[in-house]
């Protein structure tokens, strides 16, 4: 989940609803899931695919009958036949265990890329975001560029 974070910027709600399906390790990819919109589609670094081999190995040692089909589950949703997504607040509330809240490092990522980059046609092609949200990043880590061609 943090390398989902901290790499690939996703939300909570995002890492809830990813199914196993969604994860190409021949390809990988990931795509995102998102209601009344297109799927977004990320293109994993080596080391991703890796963290998640090991999580669905250690999963099927916990759960070998697990029959959830969401790439996520506890203890409560692996055995659930109707298969139900854990919750958000389950993630948050993981992340918040070790002092590392999910949306600031989601916004730090975010940001940082915005610092290297000033592009807000990259983020949104890394992070899924809209027009008006990638600008905003980008202003947010240039404010020197608040009366350039991007503001909005």
């Amino acid at each position: 989940m943090v390398a989902l974070v901290a790499i690939y910027a996703l939300l909570p709600g995002q890492i809830a609803h990813l199914r196993r399906t969604d994860l190409d390790r021949s390809k990988g990819r990931l795509r995102l899931r998102r209601v009344g919109r297109l799927d977004h589609v990320i293109c994993l670094d080596a080391f991703t695919p890796r963290l998640a081999t090991a999580w669905e190995l250690q999963r099927h040692r916990r759960w070998p009958d697990g029959s959830n089909p969401h790439f996520f589950v506890t203890r409560n949703t692996a055995v659930d036949d109707s298969g139900p997504p854990i919750s958000a607040g389950v993630v948050q509330h993981l992340f918040q265990r070790v002092g590392l809240p999910a949306g600031r490092l989601r916004v730090d990522r975010i940001v940082d890329e915005a610092r290297h980059s000033a592009d807000p046609v990259r983020l949104m092609q890394l992070f899924g975001l809209s027009n008006l949200s990638a600008t905003r990043h980008v202003l947010s880590a240039h404010p020197d560029k608040k009366n350039g061609p991007i503001a909005p």
